[in-house]
């Protein structure tokens, strides 16, 4: 069985505008809203491909309910813990049609007490060896760095397949628990240790100090340029990106830790688990939200 876990999820709401202009009044042409944050996104991937996952995390407020009924509407299992207090955060997205790029205004997200901590951990004993858990994403204000740490540590008796996809403290404080994949981009690699990349060669020496920190597998997203994979086994397997047109710049690492997990079900094999990965990545950043499994498919054939 595969779990994710999602801290602080969102609705994503996204406003399509012709340009957006400071300081006066903008008027978007088109609206669209999702449920958001990367654990949801990776699991809403994996049903579109037809594998069984459970998504958990916190909720709260008005905005909580909707996230759960959007989720449980894109066939995902779920369950939630809904907070006592708060709402969960709205994220708006000012997408221009002139441009690719998006102007994203992130909300903070409800306080979570030590309690429900404590309630996230109970509704994860239930993992057995060879599950996989998928702990990604952001934290609101209040729950400590070490989280995914903690989490991983109280399941540390049981052989599970741990996938982390978090930044600096977060991701940093969890290798001594040897997850099984992390999947930094390029630009969170550079991030959490404070260098800059300049070439291949940087990348591949950065990455091996996360394995040597602990990751077993690295997985590091380089936008339009592919992504490479440091494997337990110590193999370097470029991919290079597919061709296609991008649309939107939303949850393309999220569907490529979707697709790598649905290779690796089906082959065992990490080359391929790569390959289904990008493949999947690739069909999320040419579609306008996540991929299905016929656009993921099709790539494939291409690949």
């Amino acid at each position: 069985m595969i779990y994710t876990v999602t801290i602080n999820p969102s609705l994503d709401y996204i406003m399509h505008l012709d340009n957006v202009n400071l300081n006066t009044m903008n008027r978007s042409t088109k609206e669209e809203v999702y449920p958001g944050g990367k654990g949801i996104n990776v699991s809403v991937v994996l049903n579109n491909l037809n594998i069984p996952n459970k998504a958990l995390g916190f909720i709260a407020g008005f905005t909580g309910h909707e996230i759960e009924r959007l989720v449980r509407q894109y066939g995902v299992v779920s369950d939630f813990i809904t907070l006592d207090s708060g709402n969960s955060r709205i994220n708006v997205k000012l997408a221009e049609k002139s441009t690719t790029h998006e102007t994203d205004i992130n909300g903070i997200g409800p306080k979570i007490t030590p309690q429900d901590l404590r309630e996230l951990n109970e509704k994860l004993e239930p993992l057995q060896d060879d599950d996989f858990l998928v702990l990604a994403g952001s934290i609101p204000c209040g729950v400590p760095d070490d989280i995914y740490k903690k989490i991983t540590k109280n399941l540390s008796d049981k052989k599970i397949n741990l996938i982390v996809d978090a930044t600096k403290d977060l991701l940093l404080a969890a290798l001594k628990y040897k997850p099984f994949l992390i999947k930094p981009n390029r630009f969170e690699l550079a991030e959490t240790f404070g260098v800059e990349l300049k070439n291949e060669d940087d990348i591949v020496i950065y990455g091996k100090k996360l394995q040597e920190m602990g990751a077993q597998n690295v997985l590091i997203s380089l936008g339009e340029n592919g992504a490479i994979l440091l494997t337990s086994n110590g193999d370097i397997i470029n991919a290079p990106v597919l061709k296609g047109t991008v649309v939107n710049a939303v949850g393309s690492g999220d569907s490529m830790i979707a697709g790598f997990i649905a290779g690796y079900l089906k082959t065992k094999d990490l080359k391929q688990a790569l390959r289904f990965g990008v493949a999947a990545g690739s069909a999320t950043a040419f579609s306008p939200w996540l991929a299905t499994k016929d656009s993921i498919d099709e790539l494939l054939m291409r690949s």
